[in-house]
C-alpha cells in the first residue's frame, strides 16, 4: 500500500498491512462458514420434515443441496487454512529478512573490529606484556629474597633444619 506521499512502505509496515488484510479475509471466510453451517442445520431439519411427509423427490433435492452445501463449507475451510498458511509464510519471510539485516550489522561490526586489531600489532603487545610480566616476577622474587635475608637470622635457619630433619626421619 502506498501512503500519503507515494513512498514505499518499509518491510515492517508492509507486513503489518498484509497481516491486517489476511486477518480480515480470514474473518470474512469464518463468518461465511458460520452462516453456511447454520444453513446446513436448517436444511437438515427441512430434510427430516420432508422425509416424514413422504415426499421422496423433495427429500432427494434437499439432500443434494445439503451435499453441495457441505462441499462449499469444506472448500471455505480449505481457503481459510490457505490464508493462515500464507500469513505464517509472510511472517517467516519477515523474520528471515530481520535475521539477514542483523547478520549484516554483526558482519560490519566484526569487520571494523578486525581492522582495529592488526594481528602483528596485537602479537607485539602480547610479547611486550610477557616481557614486562617476567621482569616483574624476577624483581618480586629478588625483593622477597632480600627481605628474607634481612629478617632471617641463624636461629630461624637452625630451627628450620631441625624441623625438616624431624619430618624426614
Amino acid at each position: 500500500m502506498k501512503t500519503l506521499f507515494n513512498r514505499k512502505p518499509n518491510p515492517k509496515e508492509a507486513l503489518r498491512e498484509s497481516k491486517r488484510e489476511m486477518n480480515q479475509a480470514t474473518r470474512g471466510i469464518e463468518k461465511e462458514i458460520g452462516a453456511l453451517q447454520l444453513e446446513e442445520k436448517k436444511l437438515v431439519a427441512e430434510i427430516k420434515r420432508t422425509a416424514k411427509t413422504g415426499n421422496e423427490a423433495a427429500t432427494k433435492i434437499l439432500a443434494r443441496q445439503l451435499v453441495r452445501l457441505r462441499q462449499q463449507i469444506a472448500n471455505l475451510q480449505g481457503s481459510r487454512a490457505q490464508m493462515r498458511g500464507i500469513a505464517t509464510h509472510t511472517q517467516a519471510m519477515h523474520a528471515q529478512s530481520s535475521i539477514a539485516v542483523g547478520m549484516k550489522g554483526a558482519s560490519n561490526a566484526m569487520s571494523a573490529i578486525n581492522k582495529q586489531m592488526a594481528p602483528a600489532k596485537q602479537a607485539k603487545v602480547i610479547q611486550e606484556f610477557q616481557k614486562q610480566s617476567a621482569q616483574m616476577d624476577m624483581t618480586t622474587e629478588m625483593m622477597s629474597d632480600a627481605i628474607d635475608d634481612a629478617l632471617d637470622n641463624d636461629e630461624a635457619e637452625d630451627e628450620t633444619e631441625e624441623l625438616t630433619n624431624q619430618v624426614n626421619f
